[in-house]
């Protein structure tokens, strides 16, 4: 018999967006049957030691990792690194540069509020945020707690998307500089679920294309909740610019019913894993 090991590739803490500490995030995905676990959180590593310590004296297996925001033409597109040396000084740069970004962007985003007639959101939004890491989920808890939008859905659809009160477009880091970074700390840049991307098959193949001439050597094939024919497309992708295939829930809260640690579709057999060479 046959014992297939678990993999998830992509989760948050609460060093990002996630509602859950490293080390509960760790406790939920050995519950879960995790067997390999990669913390990457939002433009930062700040939880990585304490989930190792937390996975120390247990099976579980934890890798370093990291989601950098990327602007790629009008799209904003995720990249994740694996296997970082966070102890990198250009990849603790670039997340500095980003982190830095990131709350001239909230304080933006708390002036727009506050024309709207929402006060104190900046503040608020800290409540829920981490020290380093301050973003839009942090304003919709805010939001959704003082009575102005029912769920976080509804505070997007009504407040941070285009044409709306507190929507401030992000100019994150250029394709080239993440992957950079990632290479830089020894680490794999992966694509982060592809398949989400409101781009065309054109675009979604030219940025496959610059992403590897930059150094990038995976993608997601599969990632959360997914449709069996887009899995089927990325597994083509992946063939095709032989990339190698990893596979994340991009679990951010136990909330979401409907996303969870390791309860992930079956990389096909047709792919290479990203973790082939791993030892």
């Amino acid at each position: 018999m046959v014992i297939m090991t678990c993999y998830d590739l992509h989760t948050h803490s609460t060093a990002s967006d996630g509602s859950l500490t490293p080390e509960a995030l760790v406790a939920r995905a050995i519950e879960q049957g995790v067997d390999v676990l990669a913390l990457t959180d939002h433009d930062g590593t700040e939880g990585i030691v304490a989930a190792q310590q937390a996975a120390k004296q247990t099976d579980l297996t934890l890798i370093a990792g990291v989601e950098i925001s990327v602007t790629w033409g009008a799209n904003t597109i995720h990249i994740v690194g694996l296997n970082v040396d966070v102890t990198n000084a250009e990849l603790q740069q670039g997340l500095t540069q980003m982190r830095d970004y990131r709350v001239g962007r909230a304080e933006l985003i708390a002036q727009r509020l506050e024309k709207a007639g929402i006060s104190g959101a900046l503040e608020g939004a800290r409540k829920y945020a981490s020290d380093v890491m301050l973003g839009r989920v942090h304003f919709a808890r805010f939001l959704v707690e003082h009575g102005y939008a029912s769920d976080s859905s509804d505070v997007f659809k009504r407040f941070l998307v285009r044409n709306k009160p507190g929507y401030v477009p992000g100019q994150w880091a250029k394709l080239d500089d993440a992957v950079s970074w990632i290479t830089a700390a020894g680490g794999q840049a992966v694509i982060a679920h592809p398949a989400r991307y409101k781009i065309t098959a054109t675009k979604l193949r030219r940025l496959i294309t610059e992403f590897k001439q930059a150094g990038g050597v995976g993608f997601e094939v599969v990632s959360g909740r997914q449709h069996p024919e887009e899995v089927k497309n990325l597994v083509k992708l992946a063939n095709q610019f032989d990339l190698l295939a990893s596979c994340g829930s991009d679990f951010h809260t136990p909330d979401n019913t409907w996303v969870e640690l390791g309860k992930l579709t079956t990389l096909p057999e047709s792919v290479r894993p990203i973790w082939s060479d791993w030892h």
